[in-house]
């Protein structure tokens, strides 16, 4: 991962690859950012003017490369887009901060050293800005040859044979206050497993199926001090988890729950954490259609962020009790496969008849949902690449959040919108319920086809202990990114909901949770 320092050089006098600095939207033009002032005078105060005759306009995103000035020991100066101009005596948006620092850094792809000097009014700024460039340097290339000419320079994420840009220095950051340094540490924490997240969901199926992503997790929880239990078939056979046997049983690798626990002798408030964690899905015998199946190893990116989260919380040392719940399967059809019209019965008693093998998501959650109720925590959050129908509701970088509480899936809604992570509060109306009545079972596992991320919610619900407040994530559409990457974004596997979770692992542990 990209090394991060504090610094409190002169940008002429810093020896790097290129100098980073922030340029704005405004009225009139492109303007410099806060943080570039020295760059700024070294262009003679021109450099806003410079920018727009090389068509630069400040908006998001947009990089632009330009020869650094004379007297300048880096070579480069990289001016990126922050967005419209902030209203007077505002500073710049958070989420723009960190957009802008993981464009550069992912432009600056090959790079040994780059020094940012981006907008760091305070300690926050320069975590947000820490953030944005260790996600934006993120690359997965564990399935890619080195090129030949340079063994070391691996292909980055936009497959263009450079290595992830090796060191960030943060001008106007500084070394010796304990809130910069916190905040890098925590931001340094969190995209190293969010990263990891990534990983798991861009790794192959043929390599990663359940039993092999309990083993990453057993790995993490050894080194993190982190308590777990993995439930295999005999185990899960033994304890009655109808769900996730049913969805795996068409499968020749075997379903695991793997049950994660950070605790925190300093807690108040307990937390579960509960991932969809289907390792391919076919669609099982309702095999998905041609065209639908090439990305379905991002089917377990719910477990991935759930799996990320914990361990943050843990490296972090929040101080509140986290269980994350991983329902590992994988949903393939087989002589063995589970077919339209069985039933199953769940961890929790229930019978559900199943109408669709390819809404299998839902029924490994009920179990883990079931499971971790029996812990009585003060809150579970489930997260899931649930259902297409959320994806067409709210596109392809906004999730949903339903929960059964309003005032909880307002806290969590709002500490994703804190965290940079596009999400939107959604309802469960009681009368879709009825369309997953069953004549054979005690409930459908599929209902009415408008609204069906709904009727999903409206299931997952049915498996939430009595008193306990609840929410559900559907990460379908931005949990895998097809298309080109930006800001820190890349193409394949996101990372989504990780950061969520941990701003609300937070938020628990500072009492500040609804």
């Amino acid at each position: 991962m990209t090394a991060l320092t504090l610094s409190t050089a002169a940008a002429p006098g810093l020896r790097a690859d290129a100098i980073v600095i922030g340029v704005a939207k405004g009225a009139g033009g492109p303007s410099v950012a806060p943080g570039a002032e020295a760059v700024d005078k070294a262009y003679d105060g021109r450099l806003a003017g410079v920018l727009e005759t090389l068509g630069a306009s400040g908006a998001e995103g947009e990089v632009t490369k330009l020869p650094a000035p004379a007297g300048f020991k880096a070579p480069v100066v990289v001016a990126v887009g922050l967005g419209a101009e902030p209203e007077k005596d505002a500073g710049f948006d958070a989420e723009a901060l960190r957009r802008a620092a993981g464009a550069a850094a992912r432009a600056l792809a090959g790079a040994k050293k780059a020094a940012f000097a981006l907008p760091l009014a305070e300690a926050a700024d320069a975590g947000v800005v820490a953030e944005g460039v260790l996600l934006g340097a993120y690359s997965f290339d564990a399935y890619k040859e080195s090129a030949k000419e340079t063994k070391a320079a691996k292909r980055n994420g936009n497959g263009n044979g450079k290595a992830p840009l090796a060191e960030a220095a943060l001008l106007g950051g500084k070394p010796r206050d304990k809130a910069y340094k916190a905040a890098i540490e925590r931001a340094a924490a969190v995209a190293e497993e969010l990263n990891r997240a990534r990983d798991l969901v861009n790794t192959p199926p043929n390599d990663l199926n359940p039993e092999a992503f309990a083993a990453v997790a057993q790995a993490a929880a050894k080194e993190h001090g982190i308590k777990v239990q993995v439930l295999d078939e005999k185990a899960l056979t033994k304890g009655g988890y109808g769900g996730i046997l049913g969805v795996g049983a068409g499968s020749a690798s075997g379903p695991r729950l793997v049950k994660l626990s950070y605790t925190s002798p300093k807690a108040k408030k307990s937390l579960a954490f509960v991932g969809k964690g289907i390792t391919y899905d076919s669609g099982g015998i309702s095999l998905k259609p041609a065209g639908h199946n090439e990305t379905m190893k991002c089917d377990m990116a719910g477990a991935a962020a759930v799996f990320a989260a914990v361990v943050s919380a843990a490296r972090l040392g929040l101080e509140v009790n986290v269980t994350g719940w991983l329902a590992l399967a994988e949903n393939m059809p087989s002589g063995s496969a589970t077919r339209p019209g069985d039933v199953l019965r769940m961890y929790s008693g229930k019978t559900v008849e199943v109408l669709n093998t390819d809404a299998e998501g839902r029924l490994v959650l009920a179990d883990a949902l079931w499971a971790a109720s029996q812990e009585k925590p003060d809150a579970i959050i489930d997260v899931a690449t649930l259902t297409g129908a959320m994806m067409l509701a709210l596109g392809s970088r906004t999730y949903g959040i339903m929960a059964n509480d309003d005032a909880f899936r307002s806290a969590v809604h709002e500490a994703a919108e804190e965290s940079g992570e596009p999400a939107w509060p959604m309802p469960l109306p009681e009368h879709l319920r009825k369309g997953m009545d069953s004549p054979t079972a005690d409930i459908a596992n599929m209902g009415e086809r408008m609204g069906g991320g709904l009727v999903a919610g409206l299931f997952l619900r049915e498996f939430v202990g009595e008193g306990i407040t609840w929410a559900h994530l559907d990460i379908a559409g931005p949990a895998f990114n097809e298309g080109g990457p930006f800001g820190y974004t890349p193409k394949g596997g996101t990372g989504t909901a990780v950061r969520t979770l941990v701003r609300v692992a937070e938020l628990a542990a500072a009492g500040e949770l609804g």
